[in-house]
């Protein structure tokens, strides 16, 4: 049975991830995709952060105006790969300064790209734990890391991966957020080997809603999602149809959080893709609320 609408508002916390902009188009995008889904009152927001700190400057700045002109609490990704520590500490010291007090921490891609071996810097933290736990040396702050509930491509088993998220969660991570995923009987088998491990931090499902299913198959190839052949099904005939293949695709993540809150999850973080109106017709067809409907509830 269906949660109904006020059993949803009561249970769903959402929180949202953008990329910085590499275009003045993509910039105007971006902006005017913040503006459209801040009213959905997200938990938090996340801006990533590529190989390497390839868009450190970019990430900077779009940080730096999300803290500085939007209501929203913001989070930067933070990676280590091919930095010593001290340039860590320099990038730590610089999102600081401009307000930051919650990082994504990764350990990030190497250089080469997808597939290429990773070597940790020999003077930088050799992955996400030790970054986790650099953090917390300098501060305080609130910290969330990745999961990978069908495993990270370079680990060798779930279980190595659970092991590296213990030692992120043993060093003071707060949250988890996992990479997307569809099946969520394998999500909810993964929670269960992960509460068996001693992890009690909250493993937040990251929720992709589909606006390419051709690219998106790509794009998993890479990191390792596996993409159920229901997808296939549900998608059939719509190449050409634009308005009824959002519809499909607002409708495939809105069922799958629905399932995982009755499996009781409660939080989920959106990969937006820096476009709102798929987002916000998933989040309608949940039944969720905007802040603007919200306050006027509140005044009634």
């Amino acid at each position: 049975m269906a949660l109904n609408n006020e059993e949803r508002g009561r249970n769903i916390g959402i929180s949202f991830e953008f990329f910085p902009p590499k275009s003045e188009e993509m910039e105007g995008q971006l902006w005017q995709t913040v503006s459209e889904l801040q009213d959905w009152d997200p938990d938090f927001v996340s801006v990533t952060y590529g190989a390497g700190g390839t868009t450190k400057a970019p990430t900077l700045t779009a940080v730096t105006r999300f803290l500085s002109q939007t209501p929203l609490a913001t989070a930067s990704h933070l990676t280590c790969v091919g930095a010593t520590k001290e340039e860590t500490h320099q990038m730590i010291e610089t999102f600081r300064k401009v307000g930051v007090t919650h990082f994504v921490a990764l350990r990030g891609d190497a250089p080469g790209g997808a597939g290429a071996p990773y070597q940790p810097h020999p003077g930088g933290y050799a992955n996400a734990a030790e970054l986790v736990a650099g953090l917390k040396a300098i501060s305080d702050f609130e910290i969330s890391v990745s999961a990978y509930p069908e495993k990270h491509p370079e680990s060798r088993d779930t279980a190595a991966d659970i092991d590296m998220l213990k030692r992120k969660a043993d060093n003071g991570a707060d949250r988890a957020l996992t990479q997307f995923f569809f099946d969520n009987d394998n999500f909810e088998r993964y929670l269960e080997k992960v509460r068996a491990a001693g992890i009690s931090i909250p493993i937040v499902p990251g929720i992709m809603p589909i606006q390419n299913l051709t690219q998106l198959k790509r794009f998993a190839g890479a990191c390792g999602t596996i993409i159920p052949a229901f997808l296939d099904e549900r998608f059939a005939g719509f190449d050409d149809k634009p308005e009824e293949r959002a519809k499909v695709a607002a409708d495939v993540a809105a069922e799958q959080i629905d399932d995982l809150v009755r499996r009781g999850l409660h939080e989920f973080h959106l990969y937006t893709m820096n476009r709102s109106p798929l987002v916000s017709a998933v989040l309608d067809n949940l039944g969720l609320s905007r802040r603007a409907a919200k306050s006027a509830g509140a005044a009634a």
